[in-house]
């Protein structure tokens, strides 16, 4: 019988273990697209950018200024979303 309870608490501990590395990995790829979006495009590469225009302003300034808010919110709306499949996986959806 003791055996049973250690099999249901280390197969519970991998599943957390699994629900966690999926939730870090998605936080991890999120946050090096917002990276990538407001640094890069905004700092290291807005020299480049400059050469368009967005709404009349050149690309840099645009990512710079406006483009990585709205990377941010896409990239919260893509998290709700992603976490409500992973909760949905592992057993831990509000439904």
């Amino acid at each position: 019988m003791g055996d049973n309870i250690s099999d249901t608490d280390a197969s519970t501990d991998e599943r957390a273990r699994d629900y966690w590395r999926a939730n870090v990995r998605l936080l991890a790829v999120l946050l090096a697209i917002w990276f990538i979006v407001s640094f890069g495009c905004g700092i290291l590469l807005r020299d480049f950018l400059d050469q368009w225009r967005i709404g009349g302003y050149p690309l840099g300034f645009w990512f710079a200024q406006q483009g990585s808010i709205y990377a941010f919110i896409a990239l919260i709306v893509i998290y709700v979303r992603r976490m409500r499949a992973i909760e949905r996986r592992f057993g831990l959806g509000d439904e």
